[in-house]
């Protein structure tokens, strides 16, 4: 999940640099002062992205009967995790994670 985030706000940066018409030759000095805007510090940071809290144990065995009842989901379940079989059959996961 980590690796998807960096690699989006990469892509996101590339692409804000690559319209803004920057160009290569400029001089280094230059280009310092246009980056110094895009790093966060570690407080600010962590209320942009915030990571999610895994599910507890309690809270996925609740998940897990309530999708042995229909078995679509259940062999879904056993394919694709919990998870995914749950909210495909019954939406989203009632708990805040």
């Amino acid at each position: 999940m980590k690796t998807v985030v960096i690699l989006l706000v990469c892509s996101l940066v590339g692409l804000v640099r690559i319209t803004s018409g920057a160009s290569v030759d400029r001089p280094m000095a230059e280009h310092e002062q246009d980056q110094e805007g895009v790093f966060l510090e570690p407080e600010q940071a962590d209320s942009v992205v915030r990571q999610r809290r895994a599910l507890s144990q309690y809270q996925l065995e609740s998940l897990r009967e309530v999708c042995e009842a229909n078995l679509g989901c259940e062999h879904m379940m056993d394919t694709s995790g919990i998870i995914a079989a749950y909210t495909a059959y019954y939406g989203p996961i009632p708990y805040q994670y």
